[in-house]
């Protein structure tokens, strides 16, 4: 299994080099309009939610293939984990604090997005992702991989917000993997 980093950085080169398997399970949710219009949104830093979702759903869904889990539910419920419609950099109270709330928006924009429920366990998958920030942590295997998965990228992205070494290391292997692709 390639490590945790080359996972991360090959969900920045989807496009170039798409993942079939990946992709299939996805297409449906994440190609709509309420998807991908989360790449307006900034996430951590300099990256925004669209590019979040990515990588934390790839890896989510690789891991799920390692550990022999639901690669269908992990990869869909990692994908409308954060499918929120607002910065929560904001300082507007109607959403602070956002960290403790969003799981819950989240679970209700990807109920309408899936006409109903997203699946028992993509639902906790998206309302226990937050954990431990959220007092109950998830009821399966695939909302633990979430759970790593998320805090792993948003550790690497808040490390590419320094511009330091990671970064230039993180841009490089990006730009090869997309040489490859050609």
């Amino acid at each position: 299994m390639d490590s945790l980093y080359n996972i991360f950085v090959r969900s920045y080169c989807l496009r170039e080099v798409p993942d079939e398997e990946f992709h299939a399970l996805i297409e449906d949710i994440y190609f709509t309009e309420e998807v991908q219009s989360l790449e307006r949104f900034p996430q951590h830093s300099t990256v925004n939610r669209l590019n979040h979702i990515t990588a934390v759903a790839y890896m989510t869904y690789r891991l799920a293939k390692r550990f022999n889990c639901d690669c269908k539910a992990a990869a869909r419920g990692a994908v409308l984990h954060d499918l929120f419609y607002y910065d929560w950099h904001d300082k507007s109270w109607d959403h602070r604090p956002s960290g403790y709330r969003h799981p819950g928006f989240a679970v209700i924009n990807a109920r309408i997005l899936c006409g109903g429920t997203p699946g028992k366990k993509e639902e906790n998958m998206i309302l226990r992702h937050m954990w431990p920030l959220t007092p109950i942590p998830p009821k399966y295997k695939e909302g633990w991989l979430l759970t790593f998965a998320d805090k792993y990228c948003a550790n690497c992205e808040m490390l590419l917000a320094k511009e330091g070494k990671f970064y230039r290391r993180f841009r490089a292997d990006v730009n090869l993997c997309k040489k490859k692709a050609k």
